[in-house]
């Protein structure tokens, strides 16, 4: 029975020994620097960066293989924590924020049918390309929101998202799971943008869209700098952001739309407004 114990205590410890020896020579050495880094990072694991979450990122900064300045999501003060950390100078990545490119919810734009799958825009655009006449208008059933690790979509009662421009953070979740390519990346400084994703010609966009861009040209009659007609749709210039505003109210179908004004009807976004009563 002794000799049992002492044998199995034998074993034991080799095998204590083996392993400590084999752990000390394929131990991966991880550089200091990428622990703080990761200390220093948001923890969103969002992707802004183009690396597969944070961990990926911070390794990427210490072997010099990134740059600091790429998080996004953590603004100026993160990057210079980052800058510190790797004894360099940096700045930010200009700051850019995800736009629904559409304001054709379900009173302003027509339906092709009565949808009641799944809430989920991809399995409705699988069925006869989706609900929406509209081919790139927003199906609304909340894909993007529920991705978005910020909260910064909302889905309006009438069916259409909205991102908010002071919590979305530019991490693109949002970007790949729309069917409908509806959502883009604009400058954070850019207010002022086109709510169309229709290339149709303006005579098929007024038979399903009230707030659609038609192609007519005054937004780039007004201000020829600012704006780009492409295939029968309109884009903002963003070099020459600040000239697009001019535009805002000589569009006739009210498609383009300044942020600083408000945010599309019926969001939870849009400023109070204040309605005076008779006897003020």
């Amino acid at each position: 029975m002794l000799e049992a114990v002492l044998s199995l205590g034998g074993i034991g410890l080799t095998a204590a020994i083996a392993l400590g020896i084999a752990a000390r020579k394929f131990a991966v050495e991880t550089d200091p620097r990428e622990l703080a880094i990761l200390e220093a990072l948001s923890g969103a694991n969002c992707g802004a960066c183009g690396y597969p979450g944070c961990s990926a990122f911070a390794k990427a900064v210490a072997s010099g293989e990134a740059e600091p300045g790429l998080c996004t999501p953590g603004g100026q003060s993160t990057v210079e924590k980052i800058a510190h950390i790797m004894g360099v100078s940096a700045t930010a990545a200009e700051p850019k924020i995800a736009v629904v490119l559409c304001q054709g919810d379900n009173i302003r734009a027509k339906t092709k049918y009565r949808y009641l799958g799944i809430e989920d825009c991809n399995a409705a655009q699988e069925i006869a390309e989706g609900p929406k006449e509209c081919p790139g208008g927003c199906l609304g059933l909340g894909t993007c929101a529920r991705v978005c690790p910020f909260d910064a979509i909302e889905i309006t009662k009438e069916g259409l998202a909205v991102i908010s421009r002071e919590k979305c953070t530019g991490c693109q979740k949002c970007i790949p799971v729309c069917p409908r390519s509806v959502i883009r990346m604009t400058p954070l400084q850019s207010s002022v943008h086109v709510l169309c994703n229709s290339h149709d010609k303006g005579a098929a966009v007024r038979k399903y869209c009230q707030i659609g861009c038609i192609a007519c040209h005054i937004c780039k009659k007004t201000a020829p700098e600012a704006y780009q007609i492409e295939n029968f749709l309109a884009r903002v210039d963003y070099a020459q952001h600040e000239l697009a505003e001019a535009a805002v109210e000589k569009c006739p179908t009210k498609c383009i739309r300044d942020f600083k004004s408000g945010y599309p009807e019926g969001s939870r976004f849009a400023p109070p407004v204040c309605v005076k009563s008779d006897a003020a």
